[in-house]
């Protein structure tokens, strides 16, 4: 099985400015992790949109995959009490 390339929006640079960088470097091994399965143990789909998130810690990584071109695309990342919003 060939791995997902992992892409960024341009707001989730401005999402990791707000996090302390021991938080960011557990959420970045996380978001590398994806790259091998995009499901893991744990991922929820987000009720009514064709995106997962993922829980590290306090803090939420909100994604979406495409299977057909193997991409995964971190929307969001913040933490829990902000990322929905």
């Amino acid at each position: 099985m060939a791995g997902y390339k992992v892409y960024f929006r341009e707001s989730v640079e401005k999402d990791f400015k707000a996090i302390p960088k021991p938080d960011l470097k557990r959420i970045l091994q996380r978001i590398d992790s994806l790259s091998a399965g995009p499901r893991p143990y744990g991922c929820e789909k987000l009720t009514g949109q064709e995106r997962y998130r993922v829980r590290q810690g306090r803090y939420r990584i909100v994604y979406s995959i495409q299977d057909k071109e193997l991409t995964v695309w971190i929307v969001k990342v913040a933490h829990r009490k902000d990322v929905y919003r």
